[in-house]
């Protein structure tokens, strides 16, 4: 029973995580599409009221004329939308959709006692750790160097930096699976903390310097764009790290922290082509191509370094029926999915058992290779190469 609530609330929580960072991603992609798109104002009462730029678009059947005023606007509305729920939305639904799914079970997926043989407590502690250590680096980061003179180039090439070492340690301290997951969220904490911790006050304290007809300092505005274009650049590689983990071939490699920064990477200049896109679409900069370019090179060289060889496949040395298949269960999956315990309410101990999931048992040994878990029973090539022959065969059980 707890295992399948478990599965409902992992279910029901990845849900509402993918429509809460749909929500955020969006209204963050639109307001650099906007921002970088803003031409000046051609109308005399507009820049007599402050107006910096404005943008004319056309979508779903009306016309849409939004500005921007560069500090602070003549007048401030009965009603102001605030961008800030969608981002904390988010965190808390992946968070929670952690717990549920890595935290909740850390013996089984935060632990890989081939490269650390710690405690689950100590392997939650660790993980969490990831989270906070590298926002508080991160924002030191942003803080120190920000605001000097090429402060984005230095920023850009600290947290790269802070990246790379933290992909690093997670690898070399959690399974590959985790480690990828565990990076999307250490950027995606820091993502959300921008939001909480400097662009939402900044936005507070204008809002009210505006009420009290105080001046307004610039700095809330400068600091606040500079951690959203963060966030624009953090996006596409933690939806990588993110999606990784249904792809072994990802993380499964010896060094598979090289292959989460170099997608990261890719990633990132992908997204810079379509930043300096609108810009460049009005003549603000020169043409984004050779970014695109790079980071679709970067993905064709990780994709032809983890090509299979086929040269290396394990041979099968012995026929693959039933008899087979059921030595290689009986050895790396009864203890998992057997008499006495059912994971995941799937049991192969019998040939009817094995039938109804043979799909599932081929897809996650043999293609994913994800089970066993962590491959905590030591499954081999060549046995799962027995699976696969079997499967391939027609799956026929006695």
């Amino acid at each position: 029973m707890e295992s399948y609530l478990l599965d409902w609330a992992n279910l029901l929580l990845r849900w509402l995580h993918v429509i809460t960072a749909i929500a955020w991603i969006g209204s963050s992609f639109y307001f650099v599409f906007l921002d970088s798109s803003l031409t000046p104002p051609v109308d005399e009462d507009l820049k007599r009221q402050g107006v910096s730029g404005e943008l004319w678009a056309v979508h779903g059947g009306g016309f849409y004329h939004p500005v921007k005023f560069a500090v602070r606007p003549p007048v401030l509305p009965g009603h102001l939308h605030w961008f800030y729920w969608e981002a904390y939305s988010t965190w808390l639904s992946g968070f929670a959709l952690f717990t549920v799914s890595y935290l909740w079970n850390a013996g089984s997926y935060l632990i890989d006692r081939n490269l650390m043989d710690w405690s689950p407590g100590a392997a939650i502690g660790v993980a969490v750790s990831f989270l906070v250590v590298f926002w508080i680096l991160y924002d030191a980061v942003c803080q120190l160097f920000g605001q000097k003179k090429n402060g984005d180039a230095i920023v850009g090439a600290l947290v790269l930096l802070l990246v790379c070492v933290a992909a690093w340690l997670a690898c070399r301290w959690f399974p590959g699976r985790a480690a990828f997951l565990l990076v999307g969220a250490m950027i995606a904490t820091s993502m959300s903390a921008n939001v909480l911790f400097w662009i939402i006050p900044g936005q507070r304290k204008v809002v009210a310097a505006i009420k009290a007809g105080e001046p307004v300092d610039p700095v809330h505005g400068f600091r606040g764009k500079q951690r959203s274009v963060h966030n624009t650049y953090f996006t596409l590689p933690v939806l990588f790290a993110m999606l990784s983990n249904h792809y072994s071939f990802t993380y499964g490699g010896a060094h598979n922290w090289v292959v989460l920064v170099l997608m990261m990477f890719a990633g990132a200049a992908i997204r810079q082509f379509f930043v300096m896109r609108h810009g460049w679409k009005l003549g603000r900069n020169r043409h984004p191509l050779p970014y695109a370019l790079v980071g679709v090179a970067v993905i064709v060289a990780v994709i032809v370094w983890l090509k299979p060889d086929a040269s290396a496949a394990a041979p099968v040395a012995r026929a693959a029926g039933y008899p087979e298949v059921r030595q290689v269960l009986e050895q790396r999956c009864y203890m998992c999915h057997g008499e006495q315990v059912q994971m995941k309410n799937v049991r192969l101990d019998s040939p009817e058992g094995l039938k109804a999931h043979a799909q599932a048992v081929y897809q996650q040994a043999v293609v994913a290779k994800t089970m066993p878990l962590n491959n905590a029973t030591h499954i081999t090539d060549a046995e799962r190469a027995v699976i696969g022959q079997w499967f391939a065969a027609g799956a026929k059980a006695p």
